[in-house]
């Protein structure tokens, strides 16, 4: 039988952007059987956002996709999600600010919307695989295990957001364009003739936009709930008051702009206390350590005990080798050279030697 009588059904979840446009197109010319399906994830309608401008899954994204559905004429729906968005999503990343953590929204998206809800559709539609336009690739090792490798692009590469993926579904994806690099992506659009071909990329948080975090909690958030997350600002190691805040959201480790007092050096956000509010800042020496815990682990590939992996503390992170020891809550980090600003809220994600990911947890302090 030949390869392409064997490829089979497939959900694509297409968020209106240009990637997953291409993954679609790229499976209907591979001989798959394609479904594509959009979520429409947040009213935009109700905040100062441009929608198509930075957004995913607003109502002209929907558009965006269905036309690209037409142009390759398949199937495609179009699924109501804003429910589980708020509740999986915005309502935890305006929690996070309020505890004085930086959230990591999009993992949260992925985990619970894009490889969950949508997992759910892929088997309701008898879809043998879901595919997204993710920059990600999956690889079968010597042993047979499916895994999942960082993309062919190292700037796009998203596997960073992917950690929390259950092992049990990867068997079931399919990454697209995984292997190909942006500007190679935009001319296989232009060449499908698709309306997203030149489209912006989404910029930042999707709900977000340019508003700012901080504008965006205080349109969700009632004054009387942030007025309770004022504060003072410290100094490190001294103790020295420096001066009031108008609330812990404002803040995240390692900022040094804004921080709504003026001195005559440069201080940094060094550690957010949630229990009295005090916002501590000090000199950037302070923002380096070399050991942190991790909490929540999820694990898609196995690894040794106390084995020396690369590990991202960011999105934007090239990775760092540490020693990833178990814990009772979790892994122990050493980190073979101090890291800066390490902040909780945000993610600690591990890759083998190869550029497998491994897993990941949640980053405290």
């Amino acid at each position: 039988m030949s390869e392409l009588v064997k490829k089979k059904k497939v959900l694509v979840a297409m968020s209106g952007g240009v990637d997953s446009s291409v993954a679609a197109a790229l499976l209907k010319e591979q001989g798959y059987d394609v479904v594509g399906a959009t979520m429409q994830v947040w009213d935009y309608t109700n905040c100062d956002i441009t929608e198509g401008s930075g957004t995913c899954c607003s109502s002209l994204d929907v558009d965006d996709a269905r036309s690209v559905a037409d142009k390759l004429d398949i199937p495609f729906y179009v699924l109501n999600c804003e429910a589980k968005f708020k509740a999986s999503v915005i309502d935890p990343f305006i929690n996070a600010y309020l505890q004085g953590q930086t959230p990591l929204p999009c993992v949260n998206c992925n985990t619970y919307l894009k490889f969950d809800h949508l997992v759910k559709k892929m088997k309701e539609l008898e879809c043998d695989y879901l595919a997204t336009g993710h920059y990600a690739q999956i690889i079968q090792s010597e042993s047979g295990e499916y895994q999942i490798r960082t993309s062919e692009d190292d700037w796009k590469d998203q596997t960073y957001f992917l950690f929390t993926i259950d092992p049990a579904i990867v068997p079931k994806l399919l990454f697209p364009v995984g292997h190909l690099k942006k500007p190679e992506v935009r001319k296989l659009a232009e060449a499908q003739g698709l309306v997203v071909a030149k489209k912006k990329d989404s910029q930042g948080i999707c709900f977000v936009g340019n508003m700012g975090y901080d504008n965006f909690i205080k349109g969700q958030v009632s004054k009387t709930i942030l007025d309770t997350k004022k504060g003072l600002i410290k100094r490190y190691p001294s103790n020295e008051v420096m001066a009031p805040h108008e609330g812990i959201h404002h803040y995240t480790i390692g900022q040094s702009k804004g921080l709504g007092m003026t001195y005559h050096e440069k201080l940094f956000v060094l550690k957010i206390d949630a229990q009295d509010n005090t916002v501590w800042v000090g000199e950037e020496k302070y923002l380096f350590h070399d050991e942190v815990d991790v909490i929540e682990p999820h694990i898609i590939s196995q690894f040794e005990d106390g084995e020396e992996l690369s590990v991202k503390i960011r999105y934007q992170h090239k990775g760092s080798m540490a020693k990833v020891i178990k814990s009772e809550t979790g892994y122990k980090l050493k980190f073979h050279e101090p890291q800066r600003a390490i902040t909780p809220g945000q993610a600690a994600v591990f890759y083998s030697k190869e550029k497998v990911l491994l897993g990941g947890g949640w980053i405290k302090l």
